[in-house]
């Protein structure tokens, strides 16, 4: 993580005061189950909690320069601050009780943060998709201009793909939220399933359901999966504003504020940055991907391959996304669409959209389509060479002629039934 990405609630989630909090939670939460199970003496976590434990993340790392293991370096500070009452924590635990039951409620959180920040991108998605419902512009497939749509239109579909990544981010959520406290190969041997299961519960987990010594690590994949696509989505996203605000294109631009400045020798640039800035995060979050799948193949009980692995993908994919969600409905809200360049593009498409529409009236009037489809494409090829606009040239084909009647082909050139269901569209993706 880095400063210029981390929004401040991520920085504070994977901070290592925190995250030494939650293993010290992690641990009580243990405790009390045991002392509720007889096996360790009642009021031993009260005790430990009320001597509100500051713990102290360089003194741990100094004594981990002598332990060589993290959660014994844990444990011995722990035991500095607490006194005698901390020999009861941990009892028939292995270090991966900890690490991982705290890796599921740091991952469970972070995905808490992500899911708020993708509803308000959707929510800016559907004010400013509702706001040019009717804003008419050229679709294009292949970059080429296709046949008409809105600028709304466009957006409820940026709108529907971000909406199934949340669904996809809150089903991995659920399956992250799984820790163990099992013991060292996850057989209960000096705990219980019992025991486990009620701290997990304090902790709003749930439990493995064959834990081995470690959470199995395609419940990590699928959440780093999740991520991926959430920012695959957001890259459409931004690569269709980059097109958008090319200047021989012209439609749509990212808000350009007072006193910005897009090029150091071109006092006249206004660069779609911060799409570009989207683009390449997006390309960190799905780099995530294939590491975490490589992390799901551990030797036997467990290996540590994984770990430090998790140690980087975990804190900086979710606040990288974390940061990408942000900057994407900024983005979002403070769009400048320009409606008289969507005009003017539909414009010099020439109404060569609406070849389809005579294709379809020739072949309602008896013309096998692969005849009907060269005579109209005759006429568009003439119009995109300049030879004349594609109305009269059809106009002038007898072929066309003696089937179509000038009201009958003026029909066919009807933008408003071209456009006629985006609204029912618009209602399915926003209020669906």
């Amino acid at each position: 993580m880095i400063a210029r990405y981390s929004p401040p609630e991520f920085s504070s989630l994977w901070s290592s005061e925190h995250r030494f909090a939650v293993w010290l939670e992690v641990e009580l939460a243990a405790c009390e189950a045991m002392e509720e199970a007889g096996t360790v003496p009642k009021g031993t976590s009260q005790t430990i909690r009320d001597k509100k434990l500051v713990l102290d993340p360089n003194r741990i790392d100094e004594i981990e320069r002598t332990t060589k293991h993290d959660v014994i370096a844990f444990l011995t500070h722990v035991e500095e601050l607490a006194g005698i009452d901390a020999r009861w924590l941990h009892r028939g635990m292995t270090s991966s009780d900890v690490l991982d039951t705290a890796l599921a409620v740091l991952l469970r959180d972070a995905a808490d943060l992500l899911l708020a920040r993708c509803d308000r991108l959707l929510d800016a998605l559907a004010t400013r998709a509702r706001e040019h419902a009717k804003t008419p512009m050229i679709g294009r497939s292949h970059g080429i201009f296709a046949e008409p749509i809105t600028f709304g239109l466009a957006l409820a579909g940026h709108h529907a793909e971000i909406k199934r990544g949340r669904g996809r981010l809150a089903l991995a959520r659920h399956e992250v939220a799984t820790g163990k406290i099992a013991g060292a190969v996850g057989t209960y041997a000096h705990l219980s399933p019992s025991i486990e299961a009620r701290a997990l519960s304090a902790l709003g987990l749930s439990a493995e359901t064959v834990s081995t010594q470690v959470v199995a690590r395609d419940r990590h994949a699928s959440l780093f999966s999740a991520m991926a696509l959430l920012a695959a989505g957001v890259e459409r996203l931004a690569t269709n504003v980059r097109h958008w605000q090319r200047s021989e294109v012209g439609e749509v631009e990212e808000a350009f504020t007072v006193g910005q400045k897009g090029s150091s020798a071109m006092p006249h640039k206004r660069n779609p940055v911060l799409s570009e800035n989207l683009c390449g995060l997006a390309r960190v979050v799905r780099a995530a991907v294939i590491p975490a799948l490589e992390n799901i193949p551990l030797w036997h009980e467990r290996d540590i391959s994984h770990s430090s692995v998790e140690r980087m993908l975990a804190p900086d994919t979710t606040t990288t996304l974390g940061f990408v969600l942000e900057r994407a409905a900024g983005l979002v809200l403070q769009l400048v669409v320009y409606p008289e360049h969507l005009a003017r593009n539909l414009l010099r498409a020439g109404e060569l959209y609406f070849s389809e529409a005579v294709l379809l009236a020739l072949v309602d009037r008896g013309l096998p389509r692969q005849e009907a489809y060269v005579l109209v494409q005759q006429s568009a090829m003439k119009a995109w060479r300049g030879e004349g606009s594609f109305r009269e040239l059809l106009s002038v084909q007898p072929q066309i002629t003696e089937r179509l009647s000038d009201q009958e082909l003026a029909k066919c050139f009807d933008l408003e039934h071209a456009l006629a269901h985006v609204p029912a569209i618009l209602d399915r993706a926003l209020d669906g």
